[in-house]
């Protein structure tokens, strides 16, 4: 069980920071690309809501059972979660952070946002995720395997 303490130099919460930052820089330096239609401020406002509640239901549940919820520590992992909201989506932690973007960049009201919100997505699959995977497989085996069957990734 050596690879399950992941390598990673960035956290997932600042990793979000960071493609948030590059949506506030792109809102500002990019003169085209702007939007706007009925209810863009309030479809924001909801996505971002959602988000906080998302992430909170997984956090309460990963605490009800007590394990861990640091991503660069995982043998600290004592239970897989796979009721309630990880019943749904394997990452309600991550979809949350992307919720968080999408509505930050619906704020913004620049189309090229989405892709820097597709970017977090390749980047958390990438080098966050499949990392997280391999050492959660190596945890639980065949329950983590049968788990990620019939569950999906992001939702």
């Amino acid at each position: 069980m050596s690879t399950v303490k992941m390598k990673l130099r960035i956290l997932p919460p600042l990793v979000m920071l960071i493609f948030g930052f590059f949506m506030y820089s792109l809102n500002l330096l990019l003169p085209f690309g702007n939007f706007d239609f009925f209810g863009r401020r309030e479809l924001a406002i909801f996505l971002v809501a959602l988000a906080f509640l998302v992430i909170t239901i997984a956090l309460f549940q990963f605490s009800r059972v007590k394990t861990t919820t640091n991503p660069i520590n995982l043998k600290k992992t004592s239970s897989l979660v796979t009721n309630g909201i990880f019943k749904y989506t394997r990452n309600p932690m991550y979809l949350g952070m992307l919720l968080i973007l999408l509505g930050f960049g619906l704020k913004l009201g620049n189309a090229f946002n989405t892709l820097l919100a597709a970017g977090f997505v390749y980047y958390m699959n990438h080098f966050q995720i499949k990392k997280e995977e391999q050492a959660l497989m190596e945890l639980f085996g065949k329950e983590y395997t049968l788990y990620c069957k019939a569950t999906r990734r992001w939702f």
